[in-house]
């Protein structure tokens, strides 16, 4: 039995280039935001809904109290994330304006910073000087050098502030939309609440198991503790009222 000649082995330069997907995940901030929105969204309306059903509230009561925390929520949380985003690009400048300064007024501690840097990095003899020299020839280059390396800032996106505004804000009310969206039938507030406790339940685990996958979590850990902290929350207000209103 004659075997057949191996095929040649193509010269590494003559080989065919296996693309890599990059699998990483690059909406990280607006994730956050999402999440962030989202989570209260989903509990804090639904907590006030069974709160107001435990102390036999009508339904037209409780989808004008979970409109109204709804919009005051909604405001609140995008408000909180407009002025975070805000603090973090006016800390950027800040810090660049001091380092820029830094730069012009003790230039030889600064290079000697940069430097050290290279040299964490392996980095010595002509391979250390060259690439020190390289990087501080040019301020602009050396500002953002000294940034990115030696205070780990990055600048952040300019929009940044109103995006996050509106992905929290957008988030929560639709996440509050999922508890209060029972309370539009005609039917008796038990059941609304009955069908707000499923929905939202279901809302909540799903939820949680989306973040676990994005944020790189055990989505099914990650479901059960967020319906948990839901359950939590709404059974917590739910007693509370009863027996307040008993």
């Amino acid at each position: 039995m004659t075997r057949e000649p191996a095929a040649p082995r193509l010269p590494r330069r003559n080989r065919p280039r296996i693309r890599h997907a990059e699998g990483h995940f690059t909406g990280s901030e607006v994730v956050r935001d999402a999440v962030l929105g989202m989570s209260d969204g989903l509990t804090v309306p639904f907590a006030l809904a069974a709160g107001l059903s435990g102390a036999a509230a009508g339904s037209r009561v409780i989808l004008i109290a979970g409109v109204a925390e709804l919009a005051a929520g909604a405001i609140a949380m995008g408000l909180g994330g407009y002025l975070a985003a805000r603090s973090e690009a006016d800390t950027f400048r800040s810090e660049r304006r001091r380092e820029q300064r830094e730069i012009q007024e003790i230039p030889d501690e600064e290079v000697e910073e940069v430097r050290k840097i290279l040299r964490s990095w392996g980095m010595k003899g002509e391979t250390l000087e060259s690439a020190t020299q390289a990087i501080c020839a040019d301020e602009e280059r050396w500002v953002a050098f000294m940034m990115r390396e030696e205070l780990e800032l990055t600048e952040p996106d300019p929009k940044r502030a109103r995006v996050s505004a509106l992905t929290i804000g957008g988030s929560y009310v639709a996440g509050g939309a999922v508890p209060l969206a029972p309370y539009l039938l005609r039917v008796p507030v038990t059941t609304a609440l009955l069908f707000s406790v499923i929905v939202t339940s279901v809302a909540l685990a799903a939820f949680g198991a989306i973040k676990g996958r994005l944020t790189g979590r055990p989505p099914r850990a990650e479901a059960l503790r967020t319906f948990g902290v839901g359950a939590l929350a709404s059974a917590t207000a739910y007693v509370i009222a009863r027996l307040i209103s008993a």
